[in-house]
């Protein structure tokens, strides 16, 4: 029976997946390993229990949904843009070098043209449910890198979007069957155009009513119900509100699930409950993003690796090293810091969903060869494991390359007229002056503060298009990651009086502090703490004052509370919270 079919699936996917990612991290890999390893369990190619793998799949494709609607829920259409320099041209660049890559191999092997291209288009787009799982766990998501890797992530999955929708008229052209034999109407020169400018305007309207009319109509759907003080209609809507909708963008304009979900996500976050909403369909989101690595594992056919062992490796380098080359080049030719260009590129070391989607579409209109679909799936189980330890490997690869590459120390040390402030800067803001590490919601009203009080100040920030903006607008700000004593250094931090970090990136605050002491040992340092552990040690080693974002609230609520209970009865009711 089919509720008995779906019981199993859960049963055996979560079930296999909790003992064997417990295993992967006793034997300290990375748990999505031990995920994937369970898919390949009780995936039709391998003997014993078989789960069902369509039911499998659209559990998955939940999970893509929760997963991109909790990243639009931390991403604001400001984020968005604020990175479109670097992700629109970066990701379209490097798409065309991946499936060039992709193609040049598939052409070595005997395939036509048509097959090579479908095939490095699979090969050049990344899955987005990977990179974010990847963010978080190295606490990056909410970074300006971060920013960049999911940026570049949905301009490849916005462009897929127009690739899937041409693929099917152009498949005659190509070599493969057209869609009239596919069962579907035969498609002329005129219908590729044609099918182009609806795709555009598909997504355009849905991005234009996602904007213009759920930035409004969800958030105030988001009070109603927080009204009601039930908090399972609350996590109902938040889940109903990221399917649903995600659904009904796909099916109305076009767009994948995962697209829909994030914009969605992305207008609900105007709401002020947007954080609980976030924490709300956690443990939905987790527990359906671990069933995504179990339906990749039942896809892939171990026997690949013994008919075909030279192509699958091929396929792998292409994925793991060339892409990540290609994108390495893009982000440093834009003037980013290495270790901005190799967390992107660890970002794109992988493929996922839409390869999949693209290779069925393919083989369905006789563009690719049977054995593509293998070649892809292995590719993707591979780079998908290995994802985690490119991650990991970014720390020790960049440390050597300073210490053996005359070339990464060049790049690090190049001029740039954004890393150091103008010889124009008055002096006022050479000495004495705040530095203020990160210029996001926190470290905007701070500086608000700070100007309407007449206190110089200066900005370091990672946002190229940032740092311009300011010094447009006659601010003082340098570019760079404040975590190198170079940023530092030029925000003239030795003779500053006071230094402010507002970033989200724990990882990096010791660092910066370590630079300021060294430099300007009296210097007072006031930071944006995360947690208490996290505050407590920070007070005790550092000597830094540390604000907590829930601290600072219920010590001004308290207030507020003492105020109104100890005022007179009269005098009460006139008490404003500020």
């Amino acid at each position: 029976m089919a509720h008995g079919a779906l019981i199993q699936t859960l049963a055996a996917a979560l079930g296999l997946a909790l003992l064997l990612g417990f295993v992967a991290a006793r034997l300290r890999v990375p748990a999505l390993v031990g995920y994937l390893v369970a898919g390949v369990i009780i995936g039709p190619f391998t003997p014993g229990f078989v789960a069902d793998s369509d039911i499998a799949a659209q559990l998955a494709e939940i999970g893509v949904m929760l997963l991109m609607f909790g990243v639009g829920l931390h991403f604001s259409l400001g984020d968005l843009l604020a990175v479109r320099r670097i992700a629109l041209p970066g990701a379209l660049v490097q798409i065309v070098a991946a499936t060039l890559m992709g193609a040049g191999l598939a052409t070595w092997w005997g395939w036509s043209l048509g097959a090579a291209l479908v095939f490095g288009l699979a090969l050049s787009v990344a899955s987005t449910v990977v990179l974010l799982r990847a963010l978080e766990h190295m606490g990056l998501l909410d970074t300006h890198t971060g920013r960049i890797a999911v940026g570049w992530l949905v301009v490849e999955d916005l462009a897929m979007v127009l690739v899937l929708v041409l693929l099917p008229p152009l498949a005659e052209a190509l070599g493969g069957r057209a869609g009239a034999a596919a069962g579907e109407e035969a498609h002329g020169a005129a219908s590729v155009w044609h099918a182009l400018g609806t795709t555009l305007l598909q997504v355009g309207g849905f991005v234009a009513l996602m904007l213009v009319v759920g930035r409004r109509l969800f958030p105030w759907v988001l009070w109603q119900v927080t009204r009601t003080g039930s908090r399972e209609l609350f996590t109902l809507c938040v889940v109903a509100a990221a399917v649903s909708i995600a659904f009904a963008s796909a099916a109305l304009f076009g767009v994948s699930f995962a697209l829909g979900a994030f914009f969605a996500g992305m207008v609900m976050r105007e709401s002020e409950f947007s954080h609980r909403a976030a924490q709300e369909s956690l443990p939905l989101r987790d527990a359906f993003a671990v069933i995504f690595f179990v339906s990749v594992g039942m896809l892939f056919d171990p026997a690949v690796l013994l008919q075909r062992p030279l192509q699958v490796l091929a396929v792998v380098l292409v994925i793991v090293l060339g892409k990540s080359f290609a994108a390495c080049a893009l982000v440093l030719a834009f003037r980013y810091p290495l270790a901005t260009a190799l967390t992107v590129s660890a970002s794109l070391a992988q493929i996922g969903e839409f390869s999949f989607i693209l290779v069925v579409l393919g083989m369905k209109h006789e563009l690719l060869p049977d054995e593509a679909r293998s070649l892809v799936l292995a590719g993707a189980l591979i780079s998908i494991a290995l994802n985690p330890l490119c991650f990991q490997a970014i720390g020790p690869l960049l440390r050597w390359l300073r210490v053996h590459s005359a070339l990464a120390r060049r790049l690090e040390q190049r001029d740039d007229p954004l890393a150091e402030l103008p010889r124009s800067t008055e002096a006022r803001y050479l000495s004495r002056q705040v530095v203020l590490v990160g210029y996001g919601r926190l470290g905007r009203r701070i500086a608000d503060q700070l100007k309407a009080s007449d206190v110089p100040f200066v900005v370091a920030d990672q946002n190229r298009e940032l740092v311009e903006r300011l010094r447009e607008q006659g601010f003082a700000a340098v570019w760079g990651n404040a975590a190198e004593p170079a940023v530092l250094i030029q925000a003239h931090i030795a003779r500053a009086r006071v230094l402010v970090v507002t970033t989200p990136d724990t990882l990096n605050i010791r660092q910066m502090i370590a630079t300021a002491r060294t430099l300007n040992p009296p210097i007072e340092i006031v930071v944006r703490g995360h947690n208490e552990t996290e505050a407590q040690l920070l007070v005790q080693e550092e000597a830094a004052t540390v604000y907590i974002g829930e601290q600072e609230l219920a010590r001004a609520m308290a207030r507020d509370v003492l105020e109104r209970a100890m005022a007179p009865h009269s005098e009460a009711g006139a008490l404003k919270a500020w």
